[in-house]
């Protein structure tokens, strides 16, 4: 059969064609993978909910200031964030949580110790135990990771269900840069009201050491402070993030460019 030379460049221009669709298709799904494997997975795997769109940082009528080792930065949580060294995690094996002092000192000095100062600045109708002006005995508040409203009571069980979480995670910090810090400013860290927040027990469960790459709030409207008090976290006490965890903070701030740095100062 004889096939003239228009016919043939049609048809080689239609197999070009059909290639060309393939190879876009080939890379949309890929790209569809990368998000899948490094946030799409989380994303994917609970619902999206909705809360709060920040939390309580610092009340100076009671609260004093821990001092970081570094000024939070001004401006934009992304400009911040070009600002942190990006390195692989430091080994883990030898994390220990006493490494960063004593859990919940009163290291503002306030006569308070830390998990009651985060629990007053952070519940609303709160009450005290008898006799005491420190000891949180119950309160209530909208819950910033899940969205849910919370009833605190204090007891042996009950005080499971409301946790203080370490926006960033000791675990975590000591992977990326705490190791190198002294005693005393590990301490600082972990008691920072900046570092601290009151969630949901099972939440702050799930979160464990995860950064940003590997976990997110269920709260999509917090999802933007979050990382930017990450971020002020990080740079207050020159702590680093990995490559996969600076892209997933990039992209929560994308739908938030304008979000500013948090500070308790």
């Amino acid at each position: 059969m004889t096939v003239s030379w228009s016919a043939y460049r049609r048809a080689r221009r239609r197999s070009r064609q059909a290639w060309a669709v393939l190879a876009v298709a080939a890379v949309s799904a890929l790209a569809a993978l990368i998000w899948f494997f490094s946030a799409g997975q989380f994303a994917a795997a609970e619902p999206a909910a909705s809360g709060p769109t920040e939390a309580p940082v610092f009340d100076p009528a009671w609260m004093k200031p821990v001092v970081p080792v570094h000024a939070v930065p001004r401006g934009t949580a992304l400009s911040a964030l070009d600002g942190l060294a990006v390195k692989g995690r430091a080994a883990k094996d030898s994390y220990n949580r006493e490494a960063f002092g004593q859990a919940w000192q009163d290291v503002d000095r306030n006569g308070c110790d830390t998990r009651n100062d985060i629990l007053r600045r952070d519940l609303a109708g709160v009450l005290f135990v008898a006799g005491s002006k420190c000891r949180v005995a119950a309160g209530s508040f909208h819950e910033p990771y899940t969205g849910q409203f919370v009833d605190f009571r204090r007891g042996s069980d009950s005080s499971r269900a409301v946790q203080i979480d370490h926006v960033v995670a000791l675990g975590d910090a000591w992977q990326k840069g705490a190791q190198g810090l002294t005693a005393a400013q590990r301490q600082s860290l972990a008691n920072d009201p900046l570092n601290l927040i009151a969630a949901d027990g099972p939440a702050n469960q799930q979160k464990s050491a995860g950064d940003a790459a590997t976990w997110l709030p269920k709260n999509t409207s917090i999802r933007c402070h979050y990382v930017a008090r990450q971020i002020s976290v990080k740079a207050a006490y020159g702590l680093w993030v990995t490559e996969a965890e600076k892209e997933a903070m990039k992209r929560v701030l994308g739908s938030c460019p304008g979000q500013r740095t948090v500070s308790a100062r």
